[in-house]
């Protein structure tokens, strides 16, 4: 197999031994290319900076930076590189924001050699893939926290910005080109959503919200 076919990595964790395991590890597959290690957060920025690897192998705990921050950093300024999180933490709130700031993978210290291997050629072509685990905690919490139900709609935002402005049911309707009996439902669903009696008291909650303000 050609260099230019090769997966370029750059190993990301604090732990000197396991640095030299994985680049051990790495380097029995034709494919990969090992092409630069960092032992904390600065020397990861510096890294991927350099040497533009396919694949960032990045543990989340190391000195210097939280490797979550560490990670949006990476993110930002260089979204070519794709970011395959190999690390012992397994909260929910970690593995949350991980995927939130664009990880593509999600794996725990611990996993087969063959599943990592997998991992890192699927990162590599922009796919996604998440430890089972982590995969069923980000099910369970979905599960748990669903979309809040009050979440007001495109539409009912619109027609609750030209209520701030106290157009009646009919200005609205031709504003939005629907017809007033549409608008009727929209304000009794926008009404039921902030517990609003009237449509003075709703703009009144919305306003304490920050969902809307009087100087729009």
């Amino acid at each position: 197999m050609t260099e230019q076919a090769q997966i370029r990595i750059v190993i990301a964790d604090d732990h000197p031994v396991v640095r030299d395991g994985l680049a051990a590890i790495l380097g029995t597959q034709a494919d990969f290319a090992v092409v630069g290690e960092a032992q904390d957060a600065d020397s990861t920025l510096a890294q991927v900076a350099q040497l533009q690897p396919d694949v960032l192998l990045l543990d989340l705990e190391m000195p210097g930076m939280d490797g979550l921050i560490a990670l949006q950093q990476i993110r930002a300024a260089h979204p070519q590189t794709n970011i395959l999180i190999f690390t012992a933490f397994d909260s929910d709130e970690r593995i949350i924001k991980a995927v939130q700031s664009g990880v593509k993978g999600y794996l725990l210290k611990g996993a087969p050699r063959e599943e990592l291997f997998n991992a890192i050629r699927v990162v590599s072509q922009g796919g996604s893939l998440l430890h089972p685990l982590v995969a069923s905690r980000l099910i369970d919490r979905i599960r748990h926290d669903p979309p809040p139900e009050d979440a007001l709609t495109e539409r009912e935002m619109d027609v609750l910005r030209l209520l701030a402005r106290g157009m009646p049911n009919k200005e609205i309707a031709v504003a939005l080109v629907v017809t007033e009996r549409t608008v009727k439902f929209h304000i009794s669903s926008i009404l039921a959503k902030l517990g609003a009696t009237n449509r003075t008291e709703a703009v009144t909650h919305a306003v304490q919200r920050g969902l809307i303000s009087l100087d729009q």
